[in-house]
């Protein structure tokens, strides 16, 4: 895809950011499928989900653009393309469900964006069970969670 940087690179970039503050969240946009993508090259971007600690992920299998230079070369079959997105989403969701549990009876801070919802620095959603206005920042302990994220309670 003609990336200026390596894998090696991003790997050492997340370790420095953990070193620097080591609660951070990470996430990548991950194409499923590029033409030429090897068998190889996609197991490469499985276990960079875990190497990088990537917990917010965007997953699209790769579709051609015409006229692209991509879509001339030799394409990774569309049902492979699926199966291999599904894979990688998976992963995902196994990483931010290890996220989510690490932040499970903390405290965080949350910005409310509306029907007492809204979300912690980490990008978390978090749905509050008291009264605050959109555009609020409140302190919050992550009492319990869901399919839909935490459940908020207010700091005493």
């Amino acid at each position: 895809m003609k990336r200026r940087h390596r894998r090696e690179q991003a790997i050492r970039l997340c370790a420095r950011f953990r070193e620097a503050r080591p609660d951070i969240a990470l996430g990548a946009d991950l194409i499923a499928g590029f033409p030429t993508e090897s068998e190889e090259m996609f197991a490469d971007s499985l276990s960079l989900i875990a190497q990088c600690g990537l917990s917010h992920l965007h997953v699209f299998p790769y579709s051609p653009r015409p006229g692209t230079p991509a879509a001339r070369m030799k394409q990774v079959p569309a049902p492979e393309r699926r199966a291999r997105a599904r894979i990688l989403r998976q992963a995902g969701a196994a990483a931010m469900e290890d996220l989510l549990d690490k932040w499970l009876g903390s405290t965080a801070r949350v910005l409310v964006e509306r029907d007492r919802r809204g979300y912690t620095e980490h990008y978390l959603p978090v749905r509050l069970n008291f009264a605050a206005a959109a555009g609020d920042i409140v302190e919050v302990r992550l009492a319990g969670r869901d399919a839909d994220g935490f459940n908020g309670e207010p700091v005493a």
